[in-house]
This record gives structure tokens, sequence and C-alpha cells, in this order.
């Protein structure tokens, strides 16, 4: 209770939790794929996850990001298979992404969320993947903001404590709802003070002001998910910098899989060939 305790203290309090990437760092970069890329194929299952990962082969990105929506099991018989043929592709399956909703305002609503967490870090240990993209939820109607950021926190930091005995990060991603501003973000994961607890930075989530929060949450990102536009100043929505935004990676020291998440018209199979060498040439500008 002592630990709860903590995490429910006044959000006002000084937070002193140390950021994960140190500033002035020689970066590395490396590219990836979410599978969520794929979406459609995979929920009508004219194509597995198996050739997700010939995807990353054929079009020569380093990880995967496996968007889990559409595992048919996550029993061994699926995963340790699975694991095993991405290793002997050279393909690193880096990290998994799950639904989650943290912002559950009864105990044992939560702690099914904990439960839910556990699963999927049994799932990433297995995959071999050291990180798990997580959403913080939506504030249930009639509720505050500050006190749903609280649930969050009792959520968070419990899966983190759990994930950090198998070395798996929990990426707290920003999804709209309680994470849709860096500045709530930043709290949130500050507040909880956990190696295990950090960002998984979705370039086109942010509803304006994109690159400016971008730079609030890039000290404490693990993952970082590109999309082909983001929104600038006012919320227009435009194609997105992907040198800018890769400069600034670099800028800030960071280390880690740049992942391309496509979800633009054109099929994804003619479009994310070209889009993937321009991640790898970025990646590769940008690199000690």
């Amino acid at each position: 209770m002592q630990r709860r305790s903590f995490l429910f203290s006044s959000l006002a309090a000084p937070l002193a939790a140390a950021a994960p990437i140190v500033p002035g760092q020689k970066p590395r970069l490396r590219s990836a794929i979410c599978a969520y890329s794929y979406r459609d194929a995979l929920a009508k299952k004219t194509m597995t996850y198996d050739d997700v990962v010939k995807a990353a082969v054929d079009n020569n990105v380093d990880g995967l990001d496996l968007t889990v929506y559409w595992f048919p099991t996550t029993a061994d018989s699926f995963l340790i298979p699975l694991r095993g043929f991405a290793y002997r592709n050279g393909v690193d399956i880096y990290s998994i992404s799950v639904r989650t909703n943290m912002c559950q305002a009864t105990q044992p609503l939560r702690d099914k969320e904990f439960s839910d967490v556990k699963h999927w870090v049994d799932v990433a240990a297995k995959l071999g993947a050291g990180h798990i993209r997580v959403f913080g939820g939506t504030v249930p109607k009639g509720g505050s903001e500050d006190e749903a950021a609280k649930w969050v926190m009792d959520v968070l930091a419990r899966g983190a404590e759990y994930a950090g005995k198998s070395g798996v990060i929990l990426g707290l991603e920003n999804h709209g709802g309680i994470t849709s501003r860096a500045e709530r973000i930043v709290q949130i994961v500050k507040q909880v003070n956990s190696p295990w607890a950090q960002v998984n930075l979705d370039t086109g989530n942010f509803d304006k002001d994109a690159y400016q929060q971008i730079a609030q949450i890039l000290p404490y990102t693990a993952n970082v998910q590109f999309k082909t536009e983001i929104r600038t100043e006012g919320g227009k929505r435009e194609a997105s910098d992907w040198d800018r935004l890769t400069k600034m990676l670099a800028t800030g020291g960071y280390r880690g899989y740049m992942a391309l998440e496509y979800e633009a018209k054109e099929d994804p199979k003619a479009a994310m060939p070209k889009l993937l060498a321009r991640l790898n040439e970025l990646a590769r500008k940008y690199s000690a």
C-alpha cells in the first residue's frame, strides 16, 4: 500500500525521475515495420505473421513491431515457431503492440488491466521482444483527467514492476485520451519512476503542435512509430517531415527503432517499399 500511496500523491509534487535517453550520446537508429501496416491482409488472413517477417527481409529492415490483434493464439505452438522463423531470417521481433485502457475507476477493473499486461509481458518474453506498446485509455464520462492519471499510474507502475523482471519495457503511447498532450505523458512516466515504463512515440497522433510535443516526450522514448502525416500548429494535417524527425531523434541521442506504421490509402504492398527505403536512408544518414 505504501507504493500505491506514493503514486496517488499530489500530481503537483516534484518529479525527479531521470529520462532514459542520455543527452549528447551518439545515436543508433534502426528501421522497422509495424505489423499494423498490413492490418487488412492480416485480418482477412491473406497474410500471415511469417509473411510480415518476409516483408522485413524483402525491404532490408532490421526489426518488427508486431501488433498482436490478429495473433491466431498466444500459445507456444504459435509464438515459438514465429520467434525461430524471425531469427533464422535475421529479423528482430523487438516489440509487440497491444490494446489497454488503464483509465479504470475501480480497483477490480485496474487489477484486470494489470492481469492483461502481465499476459502480454509473458508473450513478449517468449518472442524475445524487449518492448510493449500500451495505451493509457480514455477518461470516463464524469471523471477528471487528474484522477484518471492516477489510475493509469497504478496500472503502469505495477505493470512495469512485473515487466522489468523479464527485461521488458512498457511504452506508453501518445494515443489520444489521457495521453493527448505531451505534458501529461511526461508527468505520468516521471511519477511512475521506473526504467521499465517509458514512452512509445507515435509521430502522427498528436492533434496539433506535433513537432513541439514530440520534442517534449523524446527524452523518455523507447520506441518510435513513423507515420506519413503529422499535425502542426492549429491542428493542420500535412506530410510528415521525416528528415526533421530523424534529426530530432539523432540530436536527442535516441538509440532504437524507427518503425513505419502505414495508414494511408494506397495498397501497403505498393507504397511501403518506397517509404521503407527512405527510412533506411535516414537511419544510415543520422546514425553514429
